[in-house]
């Protein structure tokens, strides 16, 4: 039997997540006064202070912002695999022009970063940014009616992860029986941001084990 492949394209902006409308109050002005807006306003604060940190210090992000690709093996070509364990990414003249050397140096840290996004936030954060970034997730939920844990959960389920998942995929206008055909799900990611900060939001609201960093 012919292996299915289900393609699913998720738009993350206040779709996936939510931020910008908890930044700007939209999110709170919708419920006609029954949200605190300024609540939602400092939820969305702590939020982009804790994406702007973990992207400047463990992605790179101040380095390469101004080099953004759309995914990070865009310039897999220009890496020639050499051992990163003592590289000091701090004094290799990273720097334009857009030139191959460059390019070689941003790969590696391409690498670096997708590394990184595999092995998960437990094993590049300490256990006090864990709890805070767990927290602030909670509360997100809770702010927002479970939004963030709905929204994952629905994710799941269109990617096969758990049982109730052929009650939302279907492929030519029919229903997919989970169990009589074997599938292969992925998920693609459309954003307006950049690379960097998309990545490290699919990390804090936990989709990383449901879209691979070079998917989004």
């Amino acid at each position: 039997m012919d292996r299915v492949t289900n393609v699913y394209i998720w738009d993350m902006d206040e779709t996936l997540i939510l931020l910008k409308s908890l930044l700007n109050g939209t999110y709170a002005e919708a419920f006609n006064g029954s949200k605190d807006i300024q609540k939602g306003v400092e939820i969305g604060k702590m939020w982009e202070k804790h994406i702007l940190q973990i992207c400047d210090e463990l992605f790179f992000y101040e380095q390469i912002e101004n080099y953004n690709t759309p995914f990070l093996d865009a310039l897999s070509q220009y890496d020639d695999g050499c051992d990163l364990s003592d590289y000091n990414f701090g004094k290799d003249g990273l720097s334009p022009p857009y030139d191959d050397a460059n390019k070689r140096k941003l790969a590696y840290r391409h690498r670096v970063i997708a590394n990184k996004y595999k092995q998960g936030l437990h094993h590049i954060l300490d256990q006090r940014m864990l709890n805070l970034c767990n927290e602030l997730y909670d509360s997100t939920d809770e702010y927002t009616d479970k939004w963030l844990s709905s929204a994952r959960s629905f994710l799941e389920q269109c990617s096969g992860m758990n049982e109730d998942s052929s009650n939302c995929c279907s492929s030519a206008g029919k229903s997919i029986n989970h169990i009589d055909t074997n599938f292969n799900h992925i998920n693609i990611l459309v954003t307006s941001g950049s690379l960097v900060p998309s990545l490290v939001k699919c990390l804090l609201f936990r989709l990383d084990g449901l879209i691979a960093h070079g998917n989004g």
